[in-house]
């Protein structure tokens, strides 16, 4: 005999949300508990969560709290559930998403089914060549300051589903802890990392910002991903008057435009002959940069248009990630292969998103670079090789040609630009 519970929730809910939390490998929370040791009593575990959530009882553990050191010196603040909460998250956003999703603005890209980063700088090159002017806005502190009741009565738009407004409150309001251990209260904000935060930035953006400019503005267009805003104006008129009308906008709904990180930018290119020496010429959306660049056209004549490549900031954060974090200079133990089958998944990421647009602007910011470590790490493993690095290339070169499917951006740079690794 099934006993009867408050609400509406299944046994099937749960496990497709475990489905979805086990598919997305995330680490353990505050508890410490990885997925293994959740697994090791699965159908224990899972009937808690269920239990519990049907029944109005489930309240949300801490949420432990990551610091990720930022380029510009300053941390992000990531909220990392426990494994079972972001079960319990995820049985909310599988009820909640299809409803609001339909709602949702064509524009807004970030965290949506069947939308991409690559999609809005697709939009956003495309308008930068029609329009002359950019408002680059940047929220201040966005996830830190939602205004949990202004947060509620977006819900509520969408949804008047009791147990999804219970818990979605009480995630917003859940406690959280440190790494040394210490608690905090929390009043305000959605703590970055949550599986249902996404979805309840979007739906908060979307009445402030999306729709809102739908209908004040419907012809004025823009790209949004998450916090990430881009403006398309055709004019310095028009865009004064747009940012002095969402600086109020904003302030009712209780945020902030960054003074600092908020930007006018000039589309600059061979038709836009103005000269602003005080206005930006370039801003940075989804780790590219927008700027005028020399660029061949159909009849392979040059000229400048303002076009996206990938930002020195994000082909910083690569390199780092080559030296620093793989530290794969040292790797001397490892075989070029085992080298290869370790880092490739990451090559290939980094070149599918980076090579999009302006894809010879990854050779100068990041495949050189690589190239140039495993010519270092040649050196170091073979005695033959060191401080010979015009040696050390043109047995790397060797390698290339004879398995150029060895490393990813090898396969890159055979077929994309036929451009070998370089003796040096």
């Amino acid at each position: 005999m099934t006993l009867a519970k408050s609400f509406s929730i299944s046994r099937q809910m749960v496990w497709a949300a475990y489905l979805q939390v086990k598919a997305s490998k995330g680490g353990p929370g505050y508890d410490n508990e990885d997925m293994q040791k959740f697994e090791e009593d699965l159908k224990n575990n899972l009937y808690k969560i269920w239990n519990r959530m049907a029944s109005g009882t489930y309240f949300p553990p801490p949420v432990l709290q990551v610091e990720i050191p930022k380029a510009n010196g300053g941390v992000r603040k990531l909220g990392i559930p426990t494994i079972s909460d972001r079960i319990a998250q995820a049985v909310v956003k599988q009820y909640l998403e299809p409803i609001v999703e339909p709602h949702f603005h064509e524009d807004s890209y970030g965290y949506r089914p069947n939308k991409s980063a690559l999609q809005a700088i697709a939009q956003a090159r495309i308008r930068c060549w029609r329009d002359d002017w950019v408002l680059d806005l940047d929220i201040k502190s966005f996830f830190d300051t939602i205004d949990h009741k202004l947060m509620m009565v977006a819900v509520r738009k969408f949804t008047d589903c009791p147990w999804a407004l219970l818990y979605i409150e009480r995630w917003l309001k859940a406690d959280v802890v440190t790494k040394n251990g210490e608690l905090h209260k929390r009043s305000i904000g959605t703590p970055q990392g949550g599986v249902i935060s996404p979805l309840l930035s979007n739906i908060y953006l979307h009445l402030t910002f999306d729709s809102w400019m739908k209908m004040k503005y419907p012809c004025v267009h823009f790209e949004r991903y998450a916090d990430d805003i881009v403006i398309h104006c055709r004019s310095m008129k028009q865009l004064e008057m747009i940012k002095g009308k969402l600086e109020v906008r904003f302030t009712q709904c209780k945020l902030a435009l960054s003074v600092e990180k908020t930007k006018v930018v000039y589309c600059k290119d061979n038709n836009r002959k103005e000269s602003w020496e005080t206005i930006a010429s370039a801003f940075d959306f989804l780790g590219y940069t927008f700027r005028p660049r020399i660029v061949r056209g159909k009849d392979k004549e040059f000229f400048v248009s303002f076009c996206p490549a990938i930002s020195n900031k994000a082909a910083k954060n690569i390199r780092h990630t080559i030296k620093k974090v793989w530290k794969l200079k040292s790797r001397i133990s490892m075989e070029l292969k085992d080298l290869a089958v370790a880092f490739n998944p990451a090559i290939q990421g980094w070149i599918n998103y980076y090579s999009r647009f302006h894809g010879s602007a990854l050779y100068s910011g990041v495949i050189d670079y690589l190239n140039t470590t495993l010519m270092k790490w040649a050196m170091q493993k073979f005695k033959n090789l060191r401080r010979r690095p015009a040696r050390a290339g043109v047995w790397l070169k060797q390698i290339q040609i004879q398995d150029p499917d060895l490393f990813a951006h090898w396969r890159f740079s055979m077929t994309g630009k036929d451009r070998l690794i370089r003796a040096v």
